[in-house]
């Protein structure tokens, strides 16, 4: 049997001591466990919409973890009191939690104002999902792009709007309050521009106008680091821009624990090798290559050419590169599929595996006991760490000790204060669904 390599310490006890060491309940003895990760991860992996999810469930609800939903805050807004208090009706959101909840899988959601051609928030297209209280103010004024970049009609919020910048502000620490320990929540992308993709291809930058300012968009990031400390956060890789976005230049900034997702990846020029690689100079200039160490990485394959989504899990690959090798290089969390399944390349049984390429991959290399306690070796075999908290347990008894954060290729010593038994040894979080577990293989 294989054996693999670990290390989480959890006192200065064990920090000091071999694992081989005798214990309070007497010598340390090896025992032997027998397990394989056999399914996606939670948290992890290729991403459906949820119709797409809901339609293909009985082929593919095992292949996937998640599923994407844009949210609009107009849907839960309902006004603002004389104090300032934001009035919400939440119950838009909550049916859509419980509806991916229902598959067994947890939301992804990416709040937006601005969507080209978008007919879901009134029926027109372009409507801007700004709350209606806000459009009201005589001092609000949005502008309109007939066809930017070729997308269709797209209004713009009115960033020079006092109001929809207290707003915008305040319903992030509203909404980090109401659902940061809510397990059917995974992650939050977040931005501004077309889809809150940080960019208005098409249209031109008027800062402080049609696209917040760079003092603003400072402010936000700073106060999502302060409020979303309990859901990980994701923006743009488009937010490396330095013509529209502050982050790169700022050094405050690039501190933050925040994500990336990028919306065309593996598209033809996406690699510095294969074309002019502006979406992998995104990656460098606001990643620097260990962003992914402490914030969740991820996005959506690109819609470039009709066939990218469909192909880009090709035993051969796509324009030179296979996705588990831009996978592993860009440490993926997750990437949205949905047009994969459409194309026949993408059967389930691909798509299971496409998944099982992204995120961690936990190992228990060793398992002690004295009788009393129970001691791990664990690493990660994965491509990135996992982001939220989770911990070995025996019986009710769990480790102090998170996995969260642990990197890929690195091991710790995990120590429980319970003899294995009966009940077996397994890993638990507040953070999945009660259908979901986190799985370990051994060797």
């Amino acid at each position: 049997m294989k054996r693999v390599i670990l290390t989480i310490i959890l006192s200065a006890v064990s920090l000091w001591s071999s694992p081989q060491t005798a214990g309070e309940g007497g010598v340390w003895r090896q025992v032997e466990l027998e397990r394989q990760i056999d399914c996606v991860q939670p948290m992890t992996g290729l991403v459906l919409w949820p119709d797409e999810a809901r339609s293909r469930n009985a082929q593919y609800g095992q292949t996937i973890q998640l599923e994407f939903s844009y949210c609009l805050p107009c849907k839960v807004v309902t006004g603002c009191a004389d104090d300032g208090t934001i009035l919400y009706d939440w119950s838009w959101f909550e049916r859509l939690l419980d509806d991916v909840a229902g598959r067994g899988h947890q939301l992804i959601a990416r709040f937006r104002y601005e969507y080209p051609s978008g007919r879901d928030v009134d029926g027109s297209r372009g409507t801007t999902a700004v709350p209606q209280y806000i459009k009201q103010l005589p001092d609000y004024k949005e502008t309109y792009a007939a066809n930017p970049g070729g997308d269709g009609p797209t209004w713009y919020a009115d960033w020079s709007n006092a109001e929809l910048q207290r707003f915008t502000l305040q319903f992030y620490s509203d909404f980090a309050r109401r659902y940061a320990q809510d397990p059917r929540l995974a992650f939050v992308e977040v931005g501004f521009g077309h889809w809150s993709e940080y960019h208005i291809y098409g249209s031109t930058y008027n800062l402080g106008h049609n696209f917040p300012s760079m003092e603003f968009q400072k402010r936000f990031f700073e106060h999502l680091d302060t409020v979303m400390c309990g859901i990980p956060w994701a923006v743009s890789v488009d937010a490396s821009s330095a013509g529209h976005s502050p982050v790169t230049s700022d050094a405050g900034l690039m501190e933050l624990r925040f994500g990336l997702f990028d919306d065309s990846f593996m598209h033809r020029n996406h690699e510095l090798g294969s074309g002019d690689g502006y979406n992998e100079q995104c990656w460098n200039r606001i990643g620097r290559g260990t962003r992914w160490q402490t914030g969740v990485c991820g996005g959506e394959i690109s819609y470039y050419s009709d066939n990218d989504q469909r192909s880009f899990l090709s035993p051969d690959g796509m324009y030179g590169h296979t996705w588990a090798e831009q996978a592993a290089k860009y440490h993926i969390t997750f990437m949205i599929a949905n047009d994969a399944p459409r194309g026949g390349v993408a059967t389930p049984e691909r798509f299971r595996a496409g998944s099982m390429a992204t995120g961690y991959r936990f190992v228990v290399r060793e398992c002690r006991t004295d009788g009393r306690a129970t001691r791990l070796l664990v690493s990660n075999d994965g491509v990135a760490p996992l982001y939220r908290d989770a911990y070995f347990a025996v019986g009710k008894v769990r480790s102090e000790t998170s996995l969260k954060g642990l990197l890929p290729g690195h091991e710790v010593w995990i120590e429980i204060p319970a003899a294995p038994s009966g009940t077996g040894i397994r890993i638990e979080s507040d953070y999945i669904l009660p259908s979901q577990t986190i799985g370990f293989s051994t060797y």
